[in-house]
């Protein structure tokens, strides 16, 4: 060999395709690490801080104020700051479902009451975020909104897939075509289609200019333009959404408060008519449950007489009001079962002889029989109309029936008839029990058989259906009680009936049952108000009849209502002296002892007055111990007083005409009083009946009472049994909230003593007292709890706002409210499990929130009815905040870029002084308006008490008692976090609202000791989430998604720097954790959950300043132009060191674009292959950041180019973090090895040929650039593990990566884009051009036949697994040990991956399993990769 010459001895001989190999293992091909580069080849010195750690964030209000655009409008300009009508508070008037609002009709109510209406009647207060749906969490690229979005695009047709089978075209198939296919078939009749016949085709149309010379960058530029016509504007559009669960950052709107109704069914009355009609006949209708054994409706009335049979009565009965003349009801089932019944109860004119005499008639004659007997029926007809005219206003029970319901909906679902007619009766030969269908229906199924018990029984969807029943059971005259009834019901469910040896009472009843309409025309409510359609008065009317659910149904009061039923059920006359046999009991509802103070306030039954003055019950003839069955309803009146009572009065009547014998004797009365101490008096009574008048003053005592010189029943025995129900919306019949409301409403009035139960409360005890209830709300029920939960809530509020002055002292309740509501929410959350969404709110406390909430003593602009606010009081003062705080809350907040003083001037110093400041304003009429009501207030006050009360404000005084809480108070707090952090949220939305601050600067928005306490109290929630992550996983994740949703919040309404600075105390907190621990991957998903849900927020990108330079500014006042301008030259070091920082995450990116940061280091950070137990948050991350692209990508505020540059900008170091990744992509190449690309290939397989060999200059420099040497990014310093080959991510995770990248590159400013370029090394440039080779090979569409092929190999994959759970169920693996494995990453991957969709975190549920069918799934891919074409990256590459 010749001999070398001396220089080049010292020339190393490695070749430059070795020396990037050796560059490429030990950099990892990262652009990453190309940073802080210039011209001049200088390192820029940037303070270094780890990926693994939190920077200081930008002081975004200081950065806006020192750093204006100079942009007057235009896309741009939306940029840069949040809309001026970002948050509204809009006051809603509430839907009301009758034509006339339901309200009491006394003028003067009582405070309670005033109370009670105010809360059914105000607008709803809600809080709006005007752009919210346009966070991510209503991100509209889902799978069931794409194809929508796709409508217009034209239909693509590929020639692999019009390509016949085969592996090539061959000589025969050629042939076949020529002799199938005509010239006319051909696309084109040219001589370039050599399979047909040459001599008949045509010529190509010339191409002109095609041999001219034109410039390349001409062409280039045409192409260019060619490409980008007719490009559909959004690429994620184009490709199929991750197949997530719901998103966890969305949070659905709460329904609205509104009254609850079951499922609903319509029952029209029809006909009724017996074998013998001789006199009027009166029906009723009620549903029963037998297994509750209770009643569960109200009884509905219905008059099917004839107009002949209604005139027998007519000296009795006074005209018909048209709303007793309804013949249709609609019955809601809130509980519906097996065990309902809808009974059938008649009754008749009161006569002379028992009921069995009475219904011999009905039982012995026929209708064909009719001519022969008709002398004895005009015998019949004639007595009847006797007694009509002397008894015509007694009744007497007649007979019965009942239908099993359930049994009827399910017949009617199960035929495939449009309706339904079914007879119902006693077979008269066998007596069984059953339904007979009419002739076109086959088979038979006897009424007492029932489905299995748990069988849901759904009365919303069965077809309509026709009932006859055809006989009837004469009522028992000793048998009329409910226990009665029940015994009876029971027994025609069983196939040995005792009820089949009763002779029947012929008659036909026709009733029709259907699901009742959604909005059915006139239709009454059980209080008569017309339901909303009601087009006219004069047509009859269908009633609404209530329920009495067989459960507690948790509701809340919505509507007012105040019914009062009345049911006398037995009376033991035994051993009264005298004639009392024919007893019937006269019901009245009494103001006062005089018998004209009778009250109109008896609903009315059929054919008659709405209301009346008296009800009188069923005689049952000759019986002294009388049972009964009525239901007297009463209309409440809405004030009560100490003389309210209801009066009974007991009369003998005669049913024979004698002469000097009246019709009715009194025999006994007997009274409830309405009240007790205060408190409605309802339940089941025995009452000893008096033989005299009562005497004076006597309706302010009980019948118990021996009043003096009166005789008594059986020696003031209790002989009388009757039973008071109540369904109120203004008494709560719970004595601890009775209490409680009670002295609040003695605090509004000021009036003392206070009578509560047996005790008189002084002015000097009440203190005492009222602490006192408030602890005791803790043992009410809850279902009236519920149902006052609105006007609850509201006092405890008031409570904590405006203390009450107490004998001259103010106390402060902040305390014992704030941990009666802590644990009000708790019992909710606990016992209404089923009624939460995803993040575990209670629906109820949501709508409480987002509907009924307001700020005590707040008025919206336009008058609302009733008194403002939350009925503050007169008597209610401030008392000034504790001077004295705990230690912990004298916190300095830091704000590491800002160059303000914290104390900013301008600030009110206390609430005292803000509300003062808010009086004295005269500022904008809008906040004159809003304000009045607060001057008005404070001018009354100051005349009253001679001192100006100021107010607390609610959010202070919550973030106040939630900080300085503790013990079991503390973990109640915690464990219903969203409902303090939403109630402090709309607290402040309203102050700024009311105060007028919405547009005021957001320094000044709130004083320093209210975010002092924000800043402790989230501090200490993150503590909280760190501590406590392994041992309470569910309330963690719980409160983890709280705190983010809160700091979301937060974002739109505070000084976005100081909410920053939260942020990063939460990060710092969690990261440092996470990074301490073996297995962080629990930890880190909840981190990458906080921040998704913080991310969702509408003005994200306005957050992130997406218009801001990375480098201090040349000048103090940049222009537009060289802030925005998309054409200059990068000339300058300054230029070039900013073209570095868009690339990178380096820390003026992550402090700029604070949040942009954020997500993109927990990409990186996750990515990283030496990451330890963080891969299976691979496709978490990467859904985050997919989900974000897509949103930005629809969002019409950045359809402008020019915007979107603008948000891609913000991603620009995602590039950088995918290139580093090829090593883990899926490889969709068809051959791996065709390219030699290096992700094939591990990268300890680079490391593995010494690094030292080289020098890193010299190699760079053989790689096409000079640059210094350069270490391993410190992002990467995460325990590493040397010498294992990295896990490939899935396919849908790769995919997800890959379109991410390319819509960074379509948006990108291409200058931007071009300069990087330029300044990457081949390697680099290498790598760049293989990722784009591996987009290319993604996203091609492949034709029909591969997704056929990779159908089969899914469905093949299928059974593999299915085999394997079977495996897993018969024991020989654990599937709790797959599981735990295939947490550990332990479990095999497949080494294909799958093209439908990542098994990482897979749960168990069957929706999302590995032997789902995915025919579906695999057609939207196939139509999504066809679309993919119509979308490319940026030409310019």
């Amino acid at each position: 060999m010749a001999e070398r010459r001396a220089f080049a001895q010292k020339i190393s001989r490695t070749v430059a395709a070795e020396v990037r190999k050796q560059i490429s293992g030990q950099y990892g091909g990262s652009p990453q690490l190309l940073k802080n580069l210039n011209i001049g080849g200088s390192v820029s010195h940037h303070t270094t801080v780890p990926l693994t750690e939190a920077v200081d964030p930008v002081d975004l209000e200081e950065y806006l104020n020192t750093h204006p655009l100079a942009v007057e409008s235009g896309p741009l300009r939306d940029l840069l700051e949040f809309p001026r009508d970002d948050i509204e508070v809009v006051y809603t008037p509430r839907e009301c479902r009758t034509l006339v609002s339901a309200v009491p009709e006394e003028s003067e109510m009582d405070p309670h009451v005033r109370d009670c209406v105010r809360s059914y009647t105000e607008d709803w207060a809600i809080v709006n975020r005007k752009y919210h749906k346009l966070g991510t969490g209503f991100n509209p690229n889902t799978l069931d909104k794409q194809k929508e979005r796709q409508k217009g695009l034209p239909k693509q047709v590929f020639e692999s897939d019009e390509a016949p089978d085969g592996n090539s075209y061959q000589d025969e198939q050629d042939d076949l075509k020529r002799r199938s296919m005509s010239i006319d078939d051909t696309p084109r009749g040219s001589w370039a289609c050599s399979i047909f016949d040459l001599k008949n085709s045509l010529p190509d149309a010339l191409l002109p200019n095609l041999l001219d010379r034109t410039p390349n960058e001409e062409i280039d530029h045409h192409n260019e333009d060619q490409r980008k016509s007719s490009r559909h504007k959004e690429l994620f559009a184009l490709h199929p959404a991750p197949d997530e669960e719901e998103p966890i950052e969305r949070l659905s709107v709460p329904e609205v408060p509104k009254e609850h109704f079951g499922q609903r069914l319509l029952v029209k009355c029809l006909s009724l008519k017996f074998e013998i009609e001789i006199e009027p006949i009166f029906a009723s209708l009620a549903l029963y449950d037998v297994k509750e054994k209770k009643k569960i409706s109200e009884n509905f009335y219905f008059d099917l007489n004839s107009e002949q049979m209604k005139g027998m009565l007519r000296p009795h009965v006074p005209p018909a009001a048209i709303s007793t003349l309804a013949r249709s009801a609609i019955f809601s089932i809130t509980y519906p079962s097996q065990d309902v019944f809808l009974v059938i109860k008649l009754e008749k004119v009161l006569q002379q002889g028992d009921i069995g005499e009475c219904a011999e008639p009905y039982m012995i004659f026929k209708e064909s029989d009719a001519a022969k007997n008709k002398e004895k029926l005009e015998k019949l007809k004639g007595q009847a109309e006797q007694f009509c005219q002397r008894l015509g206003k007694y009744r007497m029970p007649f007979a019965w029936t009942a239908i099993h319901l359930m049994n009827i909906v399910s017949s009617a679902g199960s035929l495939e008839r449009d309706s339904t007619e079914v007879e119902v009766g006693t077979g008269e030969r066998k007596g069984s029990w059953s339904e007979r269908r009419n002739s076109s229906i086959v088979g038979r199924r006897s009424l007492e058989r029932t489905t299995s018990g748990d069988e849901a029984c759904n009365l919303s969807s069965f077809r309509p259906a026709t009932l006859t029943v055809t006989n009837f059971f004469k009522q028992e005259g000793d048998r009329l009680s409910d226990e009665d009834l029940y015994k009876f019901l029971a027994d025609m469910r069983r196939p040995s009936s005792v009820l089949r040896r009763l002779r029947p009472i012929t008659a036909q009843l026709k009733i029709d049952i259907s699901p009742a309409p959604e909005n059915p025309h006139y239709c009454l409510t059980p209080e008569l108000l017309q339901v909303k359609l009601y087009p006219d008065s004069r047509v009859r009317p269908t009633r609404e009849i209530l329920e009495f659910p067989a459960r507690d149904v948790y509701v809340p009061n919505t509507t007012y209502r105040n019914l009062l039923y009345v049911y006398p059920q037995s009376l033991n006359f035994a051993n009264r002296q005298g004639s009392a046999r024919n007893i019937t009991v006269k019901v009245q509802f009494m103001y006062g002892e005089d018998p004209s103070n009778a009250m109109p306030v008896i609903f009315g039954k059929s054919s008659c007055p709405e209301f009346s003055k008296e009800a009188y019950t069923a005689v049952v003839y000759h019986n002294r111990s009388p049972d009964f069955h009525e239901e007297i309803k009463i209309k409440l009146p809405a004030t009560l007083t100490d003389h309210h009572h209801l009066l009974f009065t007991f009369y003998h009547v005669s049913c024979q005409q004698k002469q000097n014998t009246p019709l009715e004797t009194p025999v006994g009365y007997t009274w409830i009083p309405m009240l007790q101490n205060g408190r409605l008096k309802t339940g089941q009574f025995c009452l000893p009946v008096s033989l005299e008048k009562p005497p004076q003053a006597y309706s302010v005592l009980s019948p118990e009472v021996p009043l003096p010189g009166m005789k008594w029943v059986d020696n003031h025995k209790g002989v009388f049994n009757v039973e008071v129900v109540a369904v109120s919306s203004l008494h709560t019949q719970d004595p601890y909230l009775d209490k409680f409301f009670a002295l609040v409403h003695a605090l509004d009035e000021h009036m003392f003593p206070v009578r509560i139960g047996d005790m008189r409360i002084m002015e000097n005890n009440l203190e005492n007292e009222l602490k006192s209830s408030i602890s005791a709300l803790n043992s009410s029920q809850l279902e009236p709890v519920v149902r006052f939960l609105h006007l609850l809530l509201d006092k405890l509020i008031l409570l904590v706002v405006r203390p009450p002055v107490i004998a001259g002292q103010i106390v402060n309740l902040g305390q014992a409210s704030f941990e009666a509501m802590a644990s009000i929410i708790n019992r909710l959350h606990k016992n209404l499990d089923g009624n939460q969404d995803q993040h575990g709110r209670n629906s109820l406390l949501a709508s409480y929130i987002y509907y009924v909430f307001r700020l005590p003593n707040t008025y919206p602009n336009s008058p609302s009815p009733g008194p403002g606010g939350l009925g503050g009081s007169v008597h209610y003062a401030t008392m000034a905040r504790s001077a004295v705080r705990p230690a912990s809350l004298n916190l300095n907040r830091s704000r590491s870029l800002s160059n303000s003083n914290p104390d900013i001037s301008g600030t009110p110093t206390s609430p005292d002084d803000e509300v003062r400041s808010i009086i004295g304003t005269k500022a904008t009429d809008r906040s004159c308006n809003r304000m009045s009501s607060h001057t008005e207030t404070s001018s009354f006050l100051q005349t009253l008490t001679g001192r100006l009360p100021t107010k607390k404000l609610f959010h202070e005084e919550l973030a106040l008692q939630w900080v300085v809480c503790s013990g079991s108070v503390r973990e109640a707090a915690l464990q219903q976090a969203w409902f303090f952090f939403e109630l402090m949220v709309k607290s402040m939305v309203h102050h700024l609202y009311f105060a007028d601050k919405l547009d005021a600067p957001r320094k000044n928005r709130f004083p320093e000791r209210f975010m002092d306490d924000v800043s402790a109290l989230v501090s200490t929630i993150a503590g909280d989430i760190v501590s406590r992550f392994q041992k309470d996983t569910e309330m963690v994740e719980r409160l983890n998604t709280s705190l983010a949703f809160f700091l979301n919040d937060l974002l739109s309404i505070m000084d976005r720097g100081f909410v920053f600075a939260l942020i990063k105390t939460c990060y710092k907190q969690v990261s440092a954790k996470v990074y301490s621990l073996t297995n962080p991957s629990n930890l880190a998903s909840l981190k990458l959950d906080f921040l998704r849900i913080i991310c969702s927020h509408e003005h994200y990108v306005t957050l992130n300043l997406p218009c801001s330079l990375l480098t201090p500014p040349a000048s103090p006042s940049p222009s537009v132009s060289s802030a925005t301008s998309q054409s200059s030259g990068f000339s300058t070091n300054v230029q070039d060191q900013k073209i570095a920082n868009m690339f990178e995450l380096s820390v003026p990116f992550r402090q700029q674009h604070y949040l942009a940061g954020l997500v993109l280091t927990e990409l990186a950070v996750i990515l990283d292959p030496d990451a330890e137990g963080l891969f299976g948050l691979h496709k978490k991350v990467i859904n985050m950041v997919h989900n974000l692209l897509s949103s930005h990508d629809s969002d019409p505020r950045y359809a402008d180019p020019q915007v979107k540059a603008r948000v891609a900008m913000l991603y620009l170091p995602l590039i950088g973090v995918i290139m580093e990744t090829v090593p883990q992509l899926y490889d969709f190449t068809e051959s791996h090895n065709q390219r030699g690309r290096p992700s094939c290939v591990a990268v300890d397989d680079y490391e593995s040929e010494g690094g030292s060999m080289i020098s890193q200059t010299v190699a760079m420099a053989i790689a096409g650039t000079s640059v210094p040497q350069l270490t391993r990014p410190s992002s990467f310093l995460l325990p590493s593990s040397s010498g294992r080959q990295h896990s490939t991510f899935s396919t849908e995770s790769s995919r997800s990566l890959l379109i991410c990248l390319l819509w960074v590159l379509k948006n990108a400013d291409e200058s931007v884009l071009q300069k990087w370029f330029t300044d990457l090394s081949v390697l680099q440039l290498n790598r760049l051009l293989d990722l784009l080779y591996l987009c290319v090979s993604c996203f091609e569409y492949k034709g029909k036949k591969v997704f056929e092929r990779m159908n089969s190999l899914t469905f093949k994959k299928s059974k593999d697994m299915r085999a394997k759970l079977e495996e897993a169920i018969l024991g020989s693996i654990g599937a709790r040990q797959e599981m735990v494995r295939r947490s550990r990453g332990q479990l095999e991957r497949s080494p294909s991956g799958s093209a439908f969709g990542s098994q990482e975190n897979l749960r168990w549920r069957k929706d999302m399993t590995h032997w789902r069918q995915n025919t579906e799934k695999l057609d939207n891919i196939l139509e999504f990769s066809k679309l993919a074409f119509l979308s490319c990256p940026n030409p310019s590459l």
